[in-house]
């Protein structure tokens, strides 16, 4: 996992995955099961969230990349977004999510 600084304002969980990646649709599962509220940006329909993608992982489209408040994090482990949601938007955070 590489993490780098980026600067965002949306104050969302933003989510950079591609079609039949399936460490994709396993941190999708795992957040979606911890009740953690997400948008979700295809790199391959989308040409700027593939540009995203590109500037923070040393010019590759490596997904799964979360970005959360101004961290983004190249193929993080669910525990790793919850840190950074607690740290940036921790009001995202469920109630109920045992985090």
């Amino acid at each position: 996992m590489s993490e780098t600084e980026a600067t965002t304002g949306d104050g969302v969980v933003e989510f950079y995955w591609r079609p039949g990646c399936g460490f994709c649709a396993a941190l999708e599962r795992n957040l979606t099961k911890l009740g953690l509220p997400f948008e979700k940006h295809d790199i391959w329909s989308d040409p700027d969230a593939a540009a995203f993608v590109r500037s923070v992982a040393d010019g590759n489209e490596t997904v799964p990349t979360v970005r959360v408040g101004d961290t983004s994090m190249v193929n993080p482990r669910p525990g790793q977004v919850v840190d950074a949601v607690r740290q940036h938007l921790p009001h995202l955070l469920p109630a109920d999510a045992g985090v």
